[in-house]
C-alpha cells in the first residue's frame, strides 16, 4: 500500500512538472504571437495604409491609363 501511495506521488509530480513545461511553451507561443501581431499591426500597417492611400491618390489625379514615355519604351522592348 505504501508503494502504491509512493508510485501515484511519484505520477503526480511527473505530471505536474510536465504540465507546467506545456503550459510554459504555449505562453511562449502566445507571447511571440502576440509580440509579431502587434509589430505588424501597430509598426508595418500605418506605413502600408499611406503608401496606399498615396497611390489612390496619385492614381486618381494622372488617370488609370496614364504610362509615361518610359513606360511604354519599357513595355514594348525597345
Amino acid at each position: 500500500m505504501l508503494g502504491t501511495l509512493l508510485k501515484l506521488l511519484g505520477v503526480g509530480i511527473i505530471t505536474v512538472f510536465v504540465i507546467g513545461i506545456v503550459f510554459s511553451v504555449i505562453g511562449a507561443i502566445f507571447s511571440i504571437s502576440i509580440g509579431l501581431v502587434s509589430f505588424l499591426l501597430f509598426r508595418v500597417a500605418p506605413f502600408l495604409l499611406v503608401g496606399w492611400v498615396a497611390l489612390r491618390v496619385i492614381d486618381k489625379f494622372r488617370g488609370r491609363d496614364a504610362l509615361s514615355d518610359a513606360d511604354r519604351k519599357w513595355l514594348d522592348g525597345d
